[in-house]
Parts: structure tokens; sequence; C-alpha cells
């Protein structure tokens, strides 16, 4: 480097070249206003004027004034959000296509969490699993303790699938600890409400796919083991379960019993447990739509049972895009339940997971994949909206990846949903598609395996049910933005599957100054027990 570019490196690291004005002889690195720079040659001060430099030095300034109470049980209140299969290709994605849609090139976007200030890694295997699956993980972030895969807050002793191997192994949870403290909880989903991911902060089972007793094999059935929705009704701990939303009625109601949607129910035992809450909780309410859902007054609502389809709930871009009515959006949700929450003084914990991220990705679908994503930053902002750093502690995360790419050379601004189109040889941008080896064309989001390519003239349902088509097809007539395409994959599969890379955990608030570096993902648990001293607290109260 010679001595010219020394001095102006120099000059801006140490900050001194925005304080020129032009008329005293006080100069920047590059000079101020016409004036002489630091090299005596005239130029504009890029530091003050240049937005990227204002931008980078005011995050500066801003992270070096940042401090967190880490103080064993400085927070009153935990909210912890899982965005299922939200790995940071998701992230990435989801701010540029949230970016556009706010007519930006999208690219300089942020979504919500993305300006929370504390950032870290979680290591995301099973025990028995180098790519995760959803029940082990979710049972790490809940328990404190690694799992294997399919198994629901139950340590690694016990096999999965068979009952009898589950004695002595439940783990208990962060939402079963801070019911014990006293604190009100609260888990919120668009997946049915049994699914892996919800299921772990509540129920212990040694087989995800105990959802009703239906489910259960007679093995499971011999040796008393219960179905997941059967445990949520059993969770007996302090107040019991405060909020519940999400989707999966099927689960609760019997097979002789239709719901709104006229779908009979998935129970053999004839139990309807919609009916169970109301009658073993005071206060107590059940919703199945949206229009009964904002009905509810929280000031007067002490528990809240809301089933909003008999599967899992809408995508969000179904939801908004083709006007359908009948569900609360995730962020709706959110806003419900912290005002039924924290009527406690003592706090609340509360789980909310976007769990069709990763239902989208399986399909190989990103466009809903990513407006799920987009409604959990939205839910996100609700969140820190309603509540204060100073006693909250806030972390978004992901239980697991998938195998979800950005790649090409696409121009800034180019859709992020469409094809790769490249700048030309002098940076201005290109009007034709870039195209590989074999001349077609290609999209910038694509899949490293699952169902290939999949065009909505192949008939059937337009998230499901389409055959695998593996290899390369001109995509110059196809709409790769619209809603029900389905991307490109290298690996034809007729399911996209997980991908085994750390996950990204965002922060704010007491403790979440321990969210750095890259950590073992049942961390995330025992930051949520020091934050609120669940276990101490728990003990306490018995």
């Amino acid at each position: 480097m010679n001595k010219k570019l020394l001095v102006l490196s120099i000059a801006a690291l140490l900050g001194l070249a925005a304080c020129g004005d032009g008329e005293t002889g006080e100069t920047g690195a590059n000079g101020t206003d016409g004036t002489n720079g630091a090299d005596g040659s005239k130029g504009q001060d890029w530091t003050s004027v240049n937005q990227w430099y204002v931008d980078g030095q005011a995050r500066v300034t801003k992270a070096a004034g940042l401090s967190a109470n880490d103080e064993a049980g400085a927070a009153k209140n935990v909210i912890l959000f899982v965005g299922d299969g939200m790995g940071v290709s998701t992230i990435t994605a989801a701010r540029i296509l949230d970016g556009q849609l706010k007519g930006q090139t999208g690219e300089e976007n942020s979504l919500s969490f993305e300006t929370l200030p504390y950032v870290g890694l979680s290591k995301t295997y099973n025990v028995d699993g180098q790519t995760p699956d959803s029940a082990g993980t979710m049972s790490a972030m809940m328990t404190g303790v690694k799992t294997d895969v399919g198994v629901i807050s139950q340590a690694e002793g016990v096999e999965r699938s068979n009952c009898a191997s589950a004695d002595g192994q439940n783990l208990v949870t962060s939402l079963e600890l801070a019911a014990m403290a006293g604190m009100s909880t609260g888990v919120v989903t668009t997946a049915r409400i049994t699914h892996a991911t919800p299921a772990a902060t509540y129920a212990h089972v040694p087989e995800r796919n105990w959802e009703a007793d239906s489910n259960l094999p007679a093995e499971a059935v011999t040796n008393g083991c219960k179905d997941i929705a059967a445990q949520l009704l059993d969770f007996s701990y302090g107040d019991g379960l405060n909020v519940v939303m999400g989707g999966g009625r099927r689960a609760f109601i019997p097979k002789t019993m239709t719901d709104p949607e006229g779908k009979a129910g998935k129970r053999n035992d004839g139990r309807d447990l919609t009916a169970e809450w109301q009658t073993k909780y005071p206060n107590a309410a059940y919703v199945q739509d949206r229009d009964s859902f904002l009905a509810v007054n929280p000031q007067v609502t002490d528990h809240l049972l809301g089933l909003f389809n008999s599967s899992h709930m809408e995508y969000d871009l179904d939801r908004t895009e083709a006007g359908v009515t009948g569900e609360p959006s995730l962020a709706e949700m959110t806003a419900k339940s912290i005002d039924l929450l924290k009527k406690n003084d003592k706090g609340f914990v509360l789980i909310v997971e976007a769990g069709r991220v990763d239902h989208a990705h399986h399909a190989g679908n990103a466009a809903r994949a990513l407006h799920d994503t987009i409604a959990l930053s939205e839910a996100v902002r609700v969140a820190m909206e309603k509540t204060s750093a100073n006693d909250t502690l806030v972390m978004v995360t992901a239980d697991h990846s998938h195998v979800f790419t950005i790649a090409g050379y696409p121009t800034r601004g180019n859709p992020i949903l469409g094809l790769v189109k490249s700048n030309d040889a002098n940076g201005l941008p290109a009007t034709t598609n870039s195209t590989d080896n074999n001349g077609l064309p290609y999209t910038t989001l694509g899949y490293a395996n699952g169902m290939g390519y999949a065009s909505l003239a192949t008939g059937g349902d337009e998230r499901y049910g389409f055959p695998v088509n593996s290899g390369r097809k001109d995509l110059n007539y196809v709409d790769t933005q619209s809603p029900g395409y389905h991307q490109e994959a290298l690996i034809p599969l007729g399911d996209e599957t997980h991908a085994g890379e750390d996950v990204a955990i965002f922060a704010r608030g007491p403790s979440a100054n321990l969210i750095q570096g890259t950590v073992e993902q049942n961390h995330i648990f025992h930051v949520i027990n020091h934050a609120a001293n669940l276990v101490a607290k728990a003990e306490a109260a018995q």
C-alpha cells in the first residue's frame, strides 16, 4: 500500500475525516466540499455523504452502547420465536422478497428480527442424526438436553416408537418450569398444535407421530403411553397452559364428530378435548375461526384455546392472496397472546412457531416458505412493540435448515423468485436471462433435492401431489414467480429434506448477551432458564 492510501485508510479507521467543514482548513480523508483532501487533491467527503459509510458508523455507535442485564432472573417475560426450517438462506431470500414487495431493490431491507442486537449460531444435529428433525431439535431448546430424531422431550435413552423404553426418560420443559413458578404460559403455531415443534413444549412421547389416540400402536396402549393431544389437556403444572393456538383440531375431537370444515375427528376414545378444556379452566374460551378469535377479550379470559384448522393452518400467502379470512395471522395470535399473558404480575413464557416455512420447503415451494418467514417477521415486530427490552427476553431462531439455495449472479434488485439476469460486461443490467450450458434459463432460488420442477399443468393440488420430475426444463415459458411454482432440484425426491448446517439465533433483552458465538442448540434452554431463573423459582414455589 502506498503512503497516500495508508493515510486515507488510517483517517477513515479513526473517524477523523467526518469533521471537516470546508472552510476552516479541517479536511476529510478525500476532502470536504471541494477543499483539499489528505493527499492535497480535491474531492468529496464520502465519510459524511456516502450512505454506506454513514450507516456503518451508526451501527458501530449503536453497538458500542449496548449493554444487557445478564443477572439471573432479570427477565420477567420470555418469548421464543421458532421459524421451523428457517435457515440463513431462507432469511436472506425473505428479506429480499419483503423489500421488493415494498418497492425496494430488496437486498438493503431488514426483517424485524435482524435488527435485534445479539446474534449467534446454533448447532442443530440430533444425538443420532447429523441432519436433524424438529422433534429432537425443539426438545433440545425446551429442555436443555439433546435427544434423538423423532423423540419429544425425552432423553436419548428412549427407543423411538417404543413406549416401554420411555420409562424414566421424561425431561422437564421451560414451559412446565414457568407454570410451576406461577408464571403464565402459551404456545402458538401455524402448524398443528400437536405437531413436533409445539408438542415439545408440553408433551413427552417417544414418537412424534402419536398426535391422537388413534395413532398409538398396541404396545403404547398396553404400556400406558398417552397421545400428544391428551397430554395437552393433562398439563397440570401451576395454572396450566394459558394460551394454546394453531391448527390440528382433528386430534381433539372424536371420529364421530365433524368440525366446521366438515372434517371428522381422529379420536377413538370418544373424548371431545375442546369441551374438556372449557370445563377444566375458569374464564376459558375456545375459538375455531378468526371472527371468534377477534371477539375474545384477553382482559376477562384466562385460558384460550384456538384451533383454526382440522390440520395445519393455511400458508400466509394463501390466507392473504386468496382472501381466506377464516384464520388469524401469526402476528394477530402473538399480539392476543401477549395481551392475555401479561396480566400475570409474575410474568410469562410464550413460544411462537412459524411452522409452515418448513412445509413449503419440503414441497420445494419457495414462495410460500418466504411469505411465511415474512409473516414471522411481522409477529416479532408486534412482540417487540408490545414488550420492553428492559424486562422481556426475545429470541428468534430455527430448529433446522433446508437444502435451499440462492445461486447464480443475478443483478441487484432482480426479482428473488424470478429467472437470473446478470449484469453485462459494462456493469449495466442485462435484458436477457442468464443460461446454463444447455442454453436454458434458471432461477435464483433452488433446492439441492426435492420434487424438482413441477408445473401447474400436471394437475392435482397446487402445493402437493406432484410427481417427481427431474431434468432441466425451459423456464422461458413458465411463471417462476407464481405462488404455486416449485423450484428445480438437483436430486429428485418426493419430499425435499432438511439440511444440517447451523442456524441463526437473534436476541434482545435481559441475558441476550449470552447469545454469541456458535453454541449447541440446547444452550437456548439454559439462556431462558438463566434469564428468568425458572428452576429456582419453580423449586421455591413447590
